[in-house]
């Protein structure tokens, strides 16, 4: 005898009233079962999907700015090495003799020795954002409290000739 077979002769052999208890488990059962792989969880998303819209949109709106500020910068004209070479001296000008370059194919450094914190600080915010010349790596370190001055080096990507 199958075990279908066996659960038929039980079902028959039980009370109606057992039956309608069995059934009405089953239903209860078969609800709860839609409601946790059906319901809930598209009412978590239901819920979530204003704040999710948010979030993407926020997203968008970056996206769309960064792409601006890329198609900005791939319509500047290409600077030569030479070029950005002059642009850098004349703008160490206001550090002076505190600002020595050496100059390796593809980079640029400036070592600093006693620079003066205000002009130092023009000198970076003006090579912050600048695509010929590029940031790559700064260390500094604050030598005279008194006169606010710093010494270290500032290495930047220089385009190749």
């Amino acid at each position: 005898m199958t075990l279908w077979t066996h659960i038929q002769q039980q079902w028959r052999a039980s009370k109606p009233r057992d039956r309608r208890a069995l059934l009405l488990a089953a239903v209860v059962l078969g609800v709860l079962l839609l409601w946790w792989l059906a319901v809930a969880p598209a009412l978590r998303v239901w819920r979530s999907g204003d704040a999710q819209r948010v979030a993407l949109d926020a997203q968008y709106r970056q996206m769309v700015t960064l792409q601006a500020r890329a198609r900005a910068l791939q319509a500047l004209p290409v600077v030569s090495a030479a070029d950005a070479r002059l642009a850098l001296d004349a703008s160490l000008k206001p550090l002076g003799s505190s600002a020595q370059v050496t100059q390796q194919p593809g980079r640029i450094t400036v070592t600093l020795k006693g620079a003066a914190a205000p002009a130092l600080a023009q000198w970076l915010a003006l090579h912050q954002h600048n695509p010929a010349l590029v940031l790559q790596d700064v260390h500094l370190k604050r030598v005279d409290a008194a006169h606010d001055s710093w010494d270290g080096s500032v290495v930047l990507a220089a385009p190749t000739p």
